[in-house]
């Protein structure tokens, strides 16, 4: 019969071998990273070429699309990695099922590309294809940070996932911006979106700072220079508070991308330190967990063919007379050491449960934004003011007006028509 020590060794080679999967997704997420930076950028130039009826960054556009061609293959690449480790993946389906929404969208790329170079579509249209393209691959970190076992690496995925989606926010400002002041004028339906875009971003490096390392948050607050910031405020004032009808300079397109680019570009630093991060921890982690394997496999080695050790001392009573014959010290060593990967792995679990509820939170949200978005006909935008207005007047978190939301779904009639 095999013994504790067995089932042991074998749980530290699981670990391991989820340590390892966990390792390669969170590569994959890196790759991803470096995609949706590229697409952001090109999105923004895509604006200003379309607003400028392509009198500007044509030149630009063409560079764009070479760098987002070779992400692409890089993470297509990781797509098909992933794809061949199937079985070993716990939330697989999930994660694949985002993989196989998201790559259509890539499919479609070059026709996009050749609409837009003909003038064929205008920025609104533009947008919101990159804007839902981009959501695919979000989504897919998203189900990566969802589906971690480990809580460190967890946590790291979170603030990651939270800084990617406020940068993105953020590409969105950069890309709405750049429309308004190529064209040279703005209205209050772009004013209203524009704001929004601000909180968003707001609310996503909130998180972000709650999960990730204080020194990264350090760096990514000493990134943003004062007169680099009053500046984002300024342009910002001029296009959001001018009112509706009044003329924009369209000098100042070149002057607000430009500004963007340098704080989304010192976003994406911070996004490289967290992927590196994410490589680190499961590297250490995986070391880790070799070299107690291996103690565990000596061990085992030494006392097979012996009587059960742990059995001995389970219930800590007496010495007997007649002690294992490897002796009591190594028997307690082995009953301290089965203890021990129970203690750790259950302080795993809770750790991981915390940081699973901020995944949770937002999966409440959008459904709940969902509901109200079918049943209301509104936008994401108006869903989202509506929920967070109700939990400002109710004293609430935004949460639990969600939860709110979602228990009342039942009562709802089945044809939003209706």
């Amino acid at each position: 019969m095999k013994s504790g020590l067995s089932f042991l060794v074998a749980a530290l080679r699981c670990e391991i071998e989820g340590l390892e999967q966990l390792d390669r997704t969170s590569q994959l997420v890196g790759t991803i990273s470096r995609l949706v930076h590229a697409l952001q950028r090109e999105r923004g130039i895509s604006n200003v070429l379309l607003a400028s009826q392509g009198q500007r960054f044509a030149a630009q556009r063409d560079e764009q699309i070479a760098e987002c061609l070779r992400m692409e293959e890089a993470t297509r690449m990781g797509f098909e990695q992933l794809e061949a480790e199937t079985a070993r993946i716990g939330n697989g389906a999930r994660l694949f099922s985002r993989i196989a929404w998201v790559l259509p969208g890539l499919d479609a790329l070059p026709e996009l590309r050749r609409r837009i170079g003909a003038l064929e579509v205008d920025a609104a249209e533009s947008t919101a294809a990159f804007v839902k393209l981009i959501a695919g691959l979000l989504a897919v970190v998203f189900e990566a940070a969802d589906g971690a076992t480990d809580p460190e690496v967890s946590r790291v995925l979170v603030a990651l996932f939270n800084f990617m989606q406020g940068k993105e926010f953020a590409g969105q400002e950069r890309a709405c911006g750049a429309a308004a002041f190529a064209s040279g004028h703005n209205d209050s339906t772009r004013q209203q979106q524009w704001l929004h875009l601000i909180d968003s971003q707001e609310r996503c490096f909130q998180v972000f700072t709650e999960f990730s390392a204080r020194d990264l948050v350090d760096i990514w607050r000493a990134s943003l220079p004062t007169t680099q910031m009053a500046e984002l405020e300024r342009l910002r004032r001029i296009a959001c508070a001018a009112p509706v009808g009044v003329a924009l300079d369209t000098e100042l397109s070149q002057t607000w991308f430009d500004c963007c680019t340098r704080r989304i570009d010192a976003m994406r630093s911070i996004e490289e330190r967290l992927a590196d991060d994410l490589h680190r921890i499961c590297q250490q982690k995986n070391t880790q967990a070799r070299v107690e394997l291996q103690a565990h496999q000596a061990l085992l080695a030494k006392v097979s063919g012996q009587p059960d050790a742990t059995s001995a001392a389970f219930f800590d009573g007496p010495a007997t007379p007649d002690p294992a014959p490897y002796g009591r010290q190594l028997e307690r060593s082995i009953l301290d050491m089965v203890q021990e990967q129970s203690h750790r792995l259950q302080a795993m679990s809770d750790e991981l449960g915390t940081v699973r509820a901020a995944l949770n939170e937002r999966k409440l949200v959008e459904r709940a934004k969902g509901l109200l978005m079918a049943h209301r006909r509104i936008s994401e935008q108006e869903a989202h003011k509506m929920l967070r207005q109700t939990a400002m007047n109710q004293n609430r978190r935004l949460i639990d007006v969600a939860e709110s939301v979602l228990a009342m779904a039942e009562y709802l009639p089945k044809d939003a028509s209706s």
